[in-house]
């Protein structure tokens, strides 16, 4: 009998304890700093605009940032983390090393806020603010942040290396990629017009340049001479050769011109179960921009650590 009724009594711990645990996964709305740190929104928009100011192309930097996070055990400010004796980091993973940048813009913007509020705002949550801004800021549309992200206490090269997708995949490993985090074939069309904006390294693209037929000839030649069949890896192209500094539907239009630069780019319009997709957004920049701003609160709710998980860090780069 008394067997039983500490069946019972564990049985309610259990689920008492599941439950709490799902509360405490929950994000909180914008006004998350609204009494602890108040100016902790207009501050990290203040260095964004700036930082972009400084250098457009740091507006698809820090937005590649808080998605190359999140895809990788979740929105908690792993990628920032440096090599450690314990650990080896995000930051040379193949789909991050010499490409993924922008650390230099959340030091600066973690230093403002903890002259603020000392341990308030979150590494992680400064990613998915300054993402949303740097797209804002390129006349992108805006969102709610979801606010109550805390930092982990590690990070892993190999996980990284498994869960980004790469640039050399085809439509059914992209589709696996971001099924694999929840997100439709729709969805992940919708993300990948984050393209509209940001440069990428020849080495990424020279393949499809030299080797590949689905692709226009005249805007294959007008990349060569930037990005020659040896050499010049780390010359930069645009990803969207019409607007590049502006956020809007270009790339979808591209990618019905066979002008994607990426392979994994011209995978979404190459006679795929996507084409329509891409076609629909190319003429519809209002249905691409309430998407993709779904689809980015959809992505920064991906496993955050909340409530007593993981910490609040003092320095993005390292564990308190």
């Amino acid at each position: 009998m008394a067997s039983n009724t500490n069946r019972k009594i564990y049985f309610v711990f259990f689920v008492c304890a599941i439950a709490l645990r799902s509360a405490l996964a929950q994000l909180s709305n914008q006004d998350y700093y609204t009494q602890r740190c108040p100016r902790a929104l207009e501050t990290i928009q203040s260095a964004v605009r700036s930082a972009v100011a400084n250098e457009t192309r740091m507006g698809a930097s820090l937005l590649r940032l808080h998605f190359h996070d999140c895809f990788v055990n979740g929105c908690d400010a792993s990628i920032l983390l440096d090599d450690t004796v314990n650990f080896t980091g995000e930051k040379t993973a193949f789909p991050n090393v010499n490409s993924v940048r922008g650390f230099d813009v959340i030091d600066t913007i973690k230093l403002k806020v903890e002259k603020l509020c000392p341990g308030v705002v979150s590494c992680a949550n400064i990613l998915a603010v300054a993402a949303r801004d740097s797209v804002v800021i390129l006349d992108g549309p805006s969102w709610q942040v979801q606010l109550g992200r805390r930092d982990s206490t590690t990070a892993s090269l190999n996980d990284a290396n498994i869960d980004l997708p790469a640039p050399t995949l085809n439509l059914s490993g992209l589709v696996a990629s971001f099924s694999n985090k929840g997100f439709t074939a729709k969805e992940m069309v919708t993300l990948s017009g984050s393209h509209t904006i940001g440069q990428a390294r020849c080495v990424t693209f020279r393949t499809r340049l030299y080797n590949e037929s689905n692709i226009s000839p005249s805007f294959a030649m007008s990349l060569k001479s930037n990005c020659p069949s040896s050499g010049g890896n780390n010359n930069l192209s645009p990803l969207d050769i019409t607007s590049p500094t502006f956020f809007d539907n270009a790339y979808f239009g591209n990618l019905v011109s066979q002008e994607g630069l990426l392979h994994s780019d011209q995978q979404l319009f190459s006679g795929g179960s996507t084409n329509a997709q891409v076609a629909a957004y190319s003429k519809n920049l209002g249905s691409f921009r309430n998407d993709f701003a779904d689809a980015m609160v959809k992505m920064g709710g991906l496993s955050p650590l909340t409530g007593s998980s993981g910490q609040i860090r003092t320095n993005c780069r390292k564990v308190n």
